[in-house]
This record gives structure tokens, sequence and C-alpha cells, in this order.
């Protein structure tokens, strides 16, 4: 239990003072409470040396764990500090000067810390120790309006109320996790000085601690609700015109000037320069995390021991987030960064904090406690009315998960050692905080190959195997071998096999190797035929990362996803800055740009979409536009803005009619006029997605006018096989190497007028096995994630067209996805044998 130290210039002040709090809180099993007060009985004064001497006889009675000094005023603020300088840091360490009020921090303080809580705890308690006294008496002040009838013009200043202001909750999202955070975070910078509570006037939920965040968000406070902040304290006005301006930012989910560019160009999902093997293939044991854990079952040591256990797990959870949230912000982000800090917010919850002290002082284990509580706290948010709000509870949870592992001493996520992770789902937490170096690869056995968390470990370099349900049960430990690219999985491979998959890994370094040295080089084939490999393009700084990967310009700008993160549609001026930007990373090369591919798994914060029961079949693409083009109108302008000086290409998703077409040339005529231009601008090349059958088998009359076409091969294999592509239930009926998939990519190909470029840019052209087949198909240029460049160019260096379409035809001929990956192996090891028999001997092949 801590102590507190009373310093006065008075003794009989002090004296009186600690009898009256002892009357207040009867009890032999309250805090120490140590005087230093007056010069001697009779003379008024402070003297640090005494204080100091108060203090660490305090310091010893609480076995460390810490001293509240109270103080009365003016020199004794002083001596106190000068005390502490006497101690030393490490016991000055232990030590919280409070600015509370001396009798009424003291008389909190006790009773605070006879119930068990920690030091900062009992600290903040006594700096709300005036907050009775001024809640009973600012009802009768006259002096401005009351919190009923809170003043809209700013913060109020009374010295017998306290200070009030309305905040308006403008975020789509409403007040949520992240811009929680952000709102405890202002509220902590005055504190414990000045208190803050908040409310909510539309719900008529509250009032609460603004420094506990999981309180603030189970305010359920929704876009256009009314917030009401209550300060009391010497910075009270100082917080709350923090707040206003918080407030008016949207809490930090409206983008200030500047943000929509700063947010295009900070996103880099290269792991900071530490990347996996990135070979599509891993060997080695199981790793595994834990089910979820729940605390229980644990024996408890003293309420001191549990204590010091939950703070210590506390302290190095909040360190390692606080890490993770500094990796995400330079891979992927700030938004991705915030989901770290609004955890590590959580962490600091003084309200959690209370609860879990309660749970120890009643005999619980640390582990029980910190349990019940955070999943107490999660239960407030699955009740909220809100969806996206109690969607929250899982933050709560994956944050509370973390701290609890530290307790039990079970590994973390990022700290399982080297191997190969199997896990139920990859979640994008997950994918981001594993170490690529020790983590070889990662199988799943739910989520599809499309879902974010596999997405970022791909990125990383990390090969990634998803609905593999039959590893689910694998224990720890057990050798496993995987190869990504022909989805061919070894449980306790026998020595022939492993063999076999340390030259496929042997093989696949080789070839990377060789692929990075002449990345530059452009695509011919041994026979002469010229070819394109692009770089599928979210960003600034991965237009930049495709074009040191040798990408001959972006076959897919993905503009929902440069702009993913701004809640306020950009503005015409923002677009063309940005655009303009990825178009000089990658020039002289053209830049593919899509427009908005809204609808589906793709929402756009800024555009409203209507429920429906099949959103993949709804209003996707271009077609959400039809009614109201106003975004598209301005998209397409900026688009022309940057074609008037750089060679652009403009994609029209979710084409399936003639109409959409004719539509689509409308809008972009209008656009034009807009940029000022007399007709579309010179640079400037038209195009459509292939992504449905319909326009597949009915090309010929689609392109009619245009200049090129691209094939999304993720959407064309789901529309054609009827299998949503995130799934992996559905595995085993989305392969996109049907060979019907493979028809609709031969037709388009066939159906387009003679000399018009045909590109591809789904998951398929990543995939360097099968680009030799997608160019014997027909398919002129390649559109890869930027990692995946180098070594899809070398493939195509290194066969000849007509090798390619011999391989096509026999593809087309297969009965099922299977048989063409058999033949594509069968091709590949032939490859492989050939480069072993022409290593030189000692060296390696190049």
């Amino acid at each position: 239990m801590i102590s507190v130290v009373v310093v006065s210039h008075s003794r009989a002040l002090a004296d009186a003072a600690v009898a009256l709090a002892a009357q207040m809180a009867p009890g032999p099993d309250g805090p120490r409470v140590e005087v230093a007060a007056g010069l001697d009985d009779g003379t008024l004064g402070t003297d640090a040396a005494a204080v100091a001497a108060a203090i660490q006889r305090g310091d010893e009675a609480s076995g460390h764990e810490g001293v509240l000094v109270l103080m009365d005023l003016g020199s004794a603020v002083l001596s106190a500090e000068l005390a502490l300088e006497l101690l030393g840091p490490e016991v000055a360490g232990r030590v919280r000067l409070s600015p509370a009020p001396l009798l009424e921090g003291l008389v909190v303080a006790v009773v605070s810390a006879r119930s068990g809580r920690d030091l900062g705890e009992v600290a903040a308690e006594a700096a709300g120790g005036l907050g009775p006294k001024t809640a009973h008496l600012l009802p009768d002040d006259g002096a401005g309006p009351c919190p009923e009838e809170p003043s809209v013009a700013g913060p109020t200043t009374s010295p017998h109320r306290v200070d009030a202001v309305e905040l308006e909750v403008r975020g789509p999202h409403g007040l949520h996790a992240r811009p929680a955070a952000r709102l405890v975070a202002c509220a902590a910078e005055v504190a414990p000085q000045t208190i803050v509570r908040v409310r909510n006037l539309t719900s008529g939920r509250g009032p609460v601690d603004a420094l506990s965040l999981s309180r603030v968000a189970t305010l359920d406070a929704r876009q256009g609700h009314l917030l009401l902040a209550e300060a009391s304290g010497p910075r009270a006005r100082e917080v709350l015109e923090s707040l206003t301006e918080l407030a008016r930012d949207g809490f930090g989910d409206l983008p200030r000037s500047g943000a929509v560019a700063e947010a295009a160009a900070v996103v880099d999902t290269t792991g900071g320069g530490v990347a996996g093997s990135g070979l599509d293939a891993a060997v080695g044991p199981v790793l595994r995390l834990d089910a979820r854990l729940d605390g229980h079952g644990i024996p408890a040591g003293s309420v001191a021991e549990e204590r010091v256990r939950w703070r210590e797990a506390l302290r190095e959870a909040g360190e390692r987030l606080d890490q993770l949230a500094e990796q995400a912000r330079r891979q992927l982000g700030d938004p991705a960064a915030e989901v770290f800090e609004a955890h590590a917010t959580l962490l600091r919850d003084p309200e959690l904090a209370r609860d879990v002290s309660r749970r120890l002082v009643e005999g619980q284990s640390a582990a029980t406690a910190w349990a019940e509580t955070v999943e107490a706290t999660a239960a407030w948010f699955d009740q909220l009315a809100d969806p996206y709000q109690r969607e929250r509870a899982h933050d709560v949870r994956a944050a509370g998960e973390r701290v609890l592992r530290l307790i039990v001493g079970a590994p973390e996520p990022e700290s399982l050692g080297e191997g190969i992770l199997v896990v139920e789902e990859l979640d994008p937490g997950l994918a981001i905080s594993l170490d690529p170096r020790a983590v070889r690869g990662v199988i799943t056995w739910h989520g599809g190959e499309t879902g974010h968390g596999v997405l970022i470990a791909v990125s990383r370099g990390v090969p990634v195997l998803t609905g593999e349900e039959a590893l689910r049960d694998v224990p720890a430990g057990t050798t496993v071998a995987f190869d990504g690219r022909s989805r061919t999985v070894e449980v306790d491979p026998g020595e022939e096999v492993l063999t076999a998959f340390e030259e496929l890994l042997d093989h696949r370094r080789r070839e990377r190797d060789l692929a990075l040295e002449t990345s530059a080089t452009p695509v011919v084939t041994t026979d002469g035929v010229p070819l394109r490999v692009r770089a599928n393009v979210s960003s600034l700084a991965m237009a930049r990362l495709a074009a040191q990967m040798g990408a001959q310009g972006a076959g897919l700008v993905r503009t929902e996803a440069v702009f993913g993160h701004c809640l306020q549609a950009p503005s015409v001026d923002e677009q063309a800055q940005v655009y303009g930007e990825i178009a000089a990373a990658l020039a002289p090369h053209p830049v593919a740009i899509r427009t908005w591919d809204v609808g589906g798994d793709k929402p756009l914060p800024f555009m409203p979409t209507v429920v429906e029961a099949n959103p993949f079949l709804g209003t996707r693409g271009l077609r959400a536009f039809v009614h109201d083009p106003r975004l598209l109108l301005d998209q397409l302008e900026a688009i022309c803005r940057v074609a008037a000086h750089a060679e652009v290409q403009v994609l029209f998703p979710m084409v399936t009619t003639r109409s959409d077409v004719d539509l689509a040339l409308t809008l972009l005529r209008e656009a034009a006029t807009r940029a000022g231009g007399d007709g579309l601008p010179p640079l400037l090349e038209v195009g459509i997605m292939i992504e449905v059958p319909a326009a597949a088998l009915n090309v010929s009359a689609l392109t009619e006018g245009l200049d090129l076409v691209s094939i999304g091969s993720n959407d064309l294999s789901q529309y054609a096989l009827a299998a949503d592509r995130g799934n992996g239930d559905l595995a085993a009926w989305s392969d996109p190497l049907e060979p019907a998939v493979l028809r609709l990519v031969r037709a388009t190909c066939e159906g387009v007028p003679a000399g018009m470029p045909v590109g591809l840019c789904g998951a398929l052209a990543g995939e360097p096995g099968l680009a030799g087949l997608l160019a014997g198909l027909g398919v002129s240029q390649l559109s890869a994630v930027p990692a995946a460049v180098p070594l899809v160019k070398e493939r195509l260096r290194a066969g000849s067209m007509a090798g390619f379409r011999e391989i096509a035809e026999r593809a087309l001929d297969c009965p099922d996805a299977a048989s063409v990956r058999a033949l594509l192996g069968q091709h590949a090891d032939a490859r492989r044998r050939e480069s072993v028999s022409a290593r030189p001997a000692g060296g390696t092949a190049r």
C-alpha cells in the first residue's frame, strides 16, 4: 500500500488534517501518513531535509510502492521539490507531488489508498478532491449558463464553477477507439491538476472520466451527437480550447490541409528494409498461438506480488505497442499506427486500473483480475447500438490478451521463434507484428488469399498459404513444408521430400538474386517478342518502390486505396497532385489509373453505399455513379489535368455493357472540358476493366473507340466460378486456374481489335510461374505487386513466345485447375533441372 506525506507550514494544521482524515476513514489498515510541517512546534515554515526524511520513511513503509506528497502552499512546494533532489532519482521515481488541495486531497487519498489502488490512481483521485464541493455549489452559481444549458461560444470561466464546452461529433464512425484515444491524450496533457469529464448530451450517457478510454468510447457517441466536456482546475480553459479544436477536426478523423497528399505518400509495405524470403515456399517447425487465454485457474500470491506482476506486464505491453505503432507508421501509414496507439492508451485507462486494483484486493490473481476486467469492458462495447462501435470490443480484447500473455508467461505473437506460423486467420495486427526473419511462412485454416492480413504479410516477403483446414490441429514443433505457388503442403515430410523442398528453395533464391540483378532490363522473349511488366500501386511510396524494382509503369493505380484513409472526398487539386507525383515516379512509363472501384469489399469512407443483399452483384464500380456522377467527374478532371503533361491511362471498372462504355466516355469528355481542354488530352489513353464474363465474351463491341483493356483476374474468377474470392471455405471452387477462367482470358485477348494491348492486373500476374501461361494466352502486359516484378520479368525473358503458346494450349485442354497446376509444375521442374545442370561446380548459376 502506498504512503502519504503531508507538507505544511503549520504543524498544528497538518496534525488536524491527519486527524480529520483518520476519522473519515477509521480503522488500522489505512496507509502510512507522515508529517513534515513547521520549523518547530510553534514556528511556521517548511524544511526540505525534514520533508526528505518523511518521504524516506513513507517509502520504506510502503514497501517501495510509492509515496504521495500533499502540500499546502508557497515554499511547501519548493521544499518538496528540493527534498526529491536530496533523495536521489531512485527514491524520487517512486514519489508523486500532488497539486491537490491539502485537506480534501488527504481525505480522498487515505480512502483511495485503503482500497488498494496504486500511486497513479490515488494521485488522480486526490486531484479530484474538490469535485464534490464544486458539484454541490455549481447550481447556485449564477455567473453563466449551467451544464444543462452550456455556452456554445467556447469555454466559460468562473472561480466557483466547472468550465464547460459543447463538442460536436463529426466523424462518420463517431467517437470510436482512435478518436476517443485522441480525446484522452488531450485530457492527459493537463492531468492531474485539471480534471476533465465528458457526457453525451444526445444520448444522455455519462459523465465519464476523460482519462478513461474505455468509458469515453462507450459513450456511444455517433456522428451528429453533441458532447459536453467539463473541466475543473488551473488549465481548464486551455484543455477545453484544445478539445474544441480537436472536435472541429473530427477528433482526428477528418483530413486537415495537405493530409490527403501526406496519406498517399506515407504508405510503404516494404517492411522498412526487413523482409522475409519472398520465395513463396517455406520449411520449418509449426509455431502456434495458444487458444485464447481466460486467466482463470491461476493461484494468487500476495496483493503486492500480484500488483507488481500486473504493472510489469502493462509496462512491457505498452512499450511493445509503441514499437509496433512506429513500425506500422513506417510501413502502412498513420491510420494503422493509431490502432496500436489506441491499444496502448487503453492499457493506461484509470477505470480499468481501478477495477483491477479492486479485484486484487479481493484476492484474485493478476491474470484473473485483468482478464475479468477486460472482458467486462469489452462487454460494454458489445451492448452498443452502433455496429461499428460494437466491433471495437475486438480492440479491447486484443490489447487485453497481449497483457494477459505477459502475466502468465505465454509467448507474444511476435516472439514465437523461428518456423511456420499456423493460425485460424491472419489479421492485420498480427501480420504487421511478425518478424519476417524468424517466421518463414504462415498457414491459415480460414480466410482467403486477398484478406488484408495476407496481403500485408506477402508484401513483407512472408509466404502465406490459406484455407488449409487440415492443419488446424497439427501440434507445435511438427515439421511442415509448403509451396504457395503450387498450393502443396507436406506435414512431417520424409527425408526425400525435405531434400526436394530444399532444392526448390535453393533454386528460387538463385532465381530471385538473378532477377534483382537484371530488374531494369526490358522484357523480350528469346524469340524476340517484347512484353511489358508493370506494377499495381496504391500509394506514392509504392510507386517509387515499383520504379526501383524495374516496373515498366503502373498497370493499376488503386485510387480507392490511395485515398482510402480520407473521410472526406479529396478535391480535384489534391487528386491531381497525387496522381501527378505517382506518374512522375514511374516516368517515362505510363500509369493506368482505375477510377473509384467502390462497392462489394471496397468501401469508400466518403461515399456512402446502400445495403444490398448481394453487394458483389450490386452497385459496384462504374455502376455506383450512374445516378450521381459528381465524385467520378472530379476524379476524371484530375486525371485529365495530369494527362496534359504525363502519359496516363484511365481504366473504368465493372463494365458490363456497351451503355456502360458510352456513359464512361460521356463523363470523361465532360471532365476534359472542365479541365480546360479542347477534347481529350493527347497523352491520355482510355480503357476498361474486364472483370465479368459478359464483358470478356463481348469485348469486341465494348472496345470500339478505346485504347486498351485490363483483365481483373480476381473478380473475373469470382464471377465465372460463383465463389467469393475472400472466403477460404470456397478455395476448392475459386481457383483462377480453372480452364473456364483461362478461356475467358483467351476470349478477351482474341476479341480485342488487332494491336490493342491487353493487360492483366489480378493476383495471377504476380505469380512468376504463371507468367508464361498468361503471355501464351495473349496477355501483353502483366501488372504485379512491386516485389514480384523482377522475377516475373526474368521468367518471361527466359522463355519463348512459341513455348508459352504451347503451354497455354495444353492448359486449355486440361479438365480442371489441378491439372493445370500439375502441367505448370512439370514445366517448372524441367527448368529447375536445367538450371541445376548448368550450375558451375562449386559456384552458383547466374
